[in-house]
């Protein structure tokens, strides 16, 4: 059978639990996919971590099946004229130059073991300081204000720069690699461009601009990594990959059934999901449902500095030449993985579907808050000491009202930092974009939009982080005439049409769970404390 030769761009998409393998046309239609789950390794509390080469191995795999299955389809696997990667953020990769194989498990960006390295570094800013300028010191409130204005976030075991400082000072190969200048370090984005370029045979050490963004290391500003920031964490230069924009060919792929395919974008997932639901203007925003929940405001080439709890952040650069274009993010550490648990850890339900049907067998929680601060509550509470709780039961309560307080929590979650976003940015949310694995319950979305106060926008394609890194790829060779700073000519990509969630509840009644939430928060803020490790 001959094949047909089409023109499709191709995206890896390397989440927190699984890779999946997509292939758009040019309208957003997925022509073929393939997905694969990779092992999780939790080898004490609070610790997450992944094997590097597992995740490598599982993007090969997943990138050689979907191409067959584009040949069951009838084409041509050179139909695939480029491809873009978007991927876990804030997890942290260290490899050795020498070898190019990892010299450590890789950190995952919700691992909570940082907890001492935080504080270590709280207590510098406040005594000692950070050093802005030769000789120019800020300590206290004024040191916590100089790295937010650098970086854009807060001092937390989320960035990766915390994470590599933890593995320096924990793991002797890591600490070894670094003063033998050995050691490569990147985010998951560099791990996956360093080996799909060649690894040892010329493989490109880089990161994109939203990924770097990520790690407390780079100037928001200048797009470079900071020298003020590497003296404060006490890293090497040499160890960083060189930065590059989210849309331009930065080399080809090296092996496998993609050989000799351009790469073409490069994006951190929840920027990939900004951009794949096209909020690409001032003032559009998208809420992200998979293992947590991370919500991205478009500030559009201003940078807009948070005064209440949300991160400055680097949403995308269309090009080398291009300006950047930042965003106000809001992360909440747990969303899916709090039905996970309640399916795994409490057998509560079997699937993760049924949580819709049996929170749905209850019209309310009577009272019952759930708190999923699993691994503290970041945005806009930053509390890494703050802990699980669920509040309000009586002998009355059941495994359905316990589910739909978790669905609630999310939407509660999803309130505190819209709230945030709309006093930071002065402009009202009119509407929400929403994509990630929870959004496929009809339930879950309507008690968002109860409890937010807001329209709530499901697209029927809701592969949206793939499809940002396709755009990006797409864009950076002009396929389908396609080009990132002209959000119009994206006019025909994923029409096919999306479901809205209308708010159905009084504002008395949205007022008053929130009361209730707010307090079940300050009850479970600070639990931990005492509890941090020191190793």
């Amino acid at each position: 059978m001959s094949l047909k030769k089409g023109e499709f761009v191709g995206s890896l998409d390397c989440g927190t639990t699984s890779t999946r393998f997509i292939i758009f046309d040019k309208y957003a239609n997925i022509v073929a996919q393939y997905q694969l789950e990779f092992p999780q390794y939790y080898s004490h509390p609070g610790w997450h971590e992944h094997d590097a080469t597992e995740m490598m191995a599982v993007c090969d795999t997943c990138m050689d099946e979907a191409c067959k299955a584009l040949e069951d389809a009838g084409f041509d696997r050179s139909s695939i004229k480029i491809i873009g990667v978007t991927n876990q953020r804030e997890t942290a990769v260290a490899w050795s130059r020498k070898t190019g194989k990892p010299l450590c498990r890789a950190i995952v960006w919700d691992d909570a073991r940082t907890r001492s390295v935080v504080s270590t570094f709280q207590r510098k800013l406040k005594t000692t300081g950070i050093e802005v300028k030769h000789g120019i010191w800020r300590n206290g409130e004024a040191g916590v204000n100089a790295l937010k204005e650098l970086t854009g976030l807060p001092l937390s075991t989320y960035f990766s720069a915390i994470k590599l400082r933890w593995m320096i000072d924990h793991w002797e190969q890591v600490r070894k690699a670094h003063d033998e200048d050995d050691l490569l370090f990147g985010t998951v984005d560099s791990w996956i461009a360093y080996n799909l370029t060649g690894g040892l045979k010329g493989g490109l050490h880089i990161t994109e601009v939203s990924n770097a963004s990520r790690t407390l290391l780079l100037n928001i500003k200048t797009l470079d990594w900071d020298p003020v920031l590497l003296k404060f964490f006490s890293l090497k230069s040499s160890i960083l990959p060189l930065i590059v924009s989210s849309s331009q060919v930065y080399g080809k792929v090296m092996y496998g059934a993609l050989k000799g395919t351009p790469i073409g974008g490069l994006v951190g997932d929840q920027q990939g999901a900004l951009i794949g639901n096209k909020c690409l203007r001032q003032g559009e925003a998208k809420c992200t449902y998979g293992t947590g929940a991370f919500l991205l405001f478009t500030t559009g080439e201003k940078i807009v500095y948070s005064a209440h709890g949300l991160l400055s952040t680097i949403a995308y650069q269309a090009g080398p030449n291009a300006k950047p274009v930042y965003a106000l993010e809001g992360a909440i550490a747990v969303a899916g993985s709090a039905v996970k648990w309640l399916r795994d850890s409490m057998r509560m339900i079997r699937t993760a579907e049924e949580i819709n049907y049996l929170a749905g067998s209850v019209p309310t929680t009577s009272g019952v808050f759930f708190v999923t601060a699993f691994s503290g509550l970041l945005a806009p509470y930053w509390d890494p000491a703050a802990t699980g709780l669920i509040i309000g039961m009586t002998s009355y309560t059941t495994p359905a009202h316990i589910c739909r307080a978790a669905l609630e929590a999310n939407a509660f979650q999803t309130r505190a930092v819209i709230d945030s976003m709309k006093l930071d940015s002065k402009n009202d949310l009119k509407h929400l974009k929403v994509d990630g694995g929870m959004t496929n319950g009809d339930l879950c979305m309507q008690v968002l939009a109860d409890i937010g106060g807001f329209e709530v926008i499901r697209p029927e394609m809701r592969e949206s982080t793939a499809l940002g890194s396709a755009l990006l790829a797409g864009s950076a060779i002009g396929l389908f005439g396609w080009d990132i700073t002209k959000p119009e000519t994206l006019a025909e990509v994923n029409t096919a049409g999306s479901t809205p969630f209308i708010p159905t509840v009084t504002a008395a009644d949205r007022d008053q769970r929130w009361d209730g939430w707010e307090r079940a928060v300050e009850r479970s803020r600070g639990w931990n404390v005492d509890c941090a490790e020191d190793d």
